[in-house]
């Protein structure tokens, strides 16, 4: 089995950090939410007039959407972090190619931590960019591919346990 699980190995490298930087956000949410946020407030006031045209209610707006992004990027990191986990495990003691299970592992991996740094990125450049719109249009060259391999990689994880399951002895 070990040799099994060397062949995953990234993808499970990848996906517990993911799951770590979840909890991470989650620990640092309980501590210092009311630095967080203003550091986001600081972002938005520092372009105030030049984005925002002085509109506080497209500030709040903005701030109140950019936490939720926050929040948004703590949850994606430990659920696709974790479901990356499990596929990645089950890979290992399916009867495919090592080529296969290494590079759908990766993906899934991959997959999981880009998405969750995409929302944790948004929600932070919102501010200074005026929408979180904008943020995740900036952005769109992690989340696409990101969550790509995030459907990809499972969806190769479905055919790989299908296979396995019909498959003739």
């Amino acid at each position: 089995m070990n040799f099994e699980l060397r062949q995953v190995r990234i993808g499970l490298v990848l996906s517990l950090l993911s799951i770590f930087l979840g909890f991470a956000m989650g620990g640092a949410f309980g501590l210092n939410e009311d630095a967080i946020k203003n550091g986001l407030k600081e972002s938005a006031e520092a372009v105030r007039a030049t984005v925002y045209g002085g509109d506080d209610a497209a500030i709040k707006a903005t701030l109140d959407k950019s936490w939720s992004y926050m929040k948004r990027a703590h949850m994606h990191l430990g659920a696709i972090g974790t479901a990356a986990l499990i596929q990645s495990l089950l890979l290992a003691f399916l009867g495919v190619r090592p080529w296969f299970k290494r590079t759908v592992s990766a993906m899934l991996g991959a997959g999981a931590l880009g998405y969750g740094i995409f929302w944790l990125l948004a929600g932070q450049r919102a501010p200074g960019l005026g929408s979180t719109g904008a943020a995740k249009e900036s952005l769109a060259w992690l989340a696409q591919p990101s969550a790509g391999l995030c459907l990809l990689g499972t969806l190769l994880t479905l055919y790989a346990v299908a296979a396995s399951l019909w498959r003739k002895a």
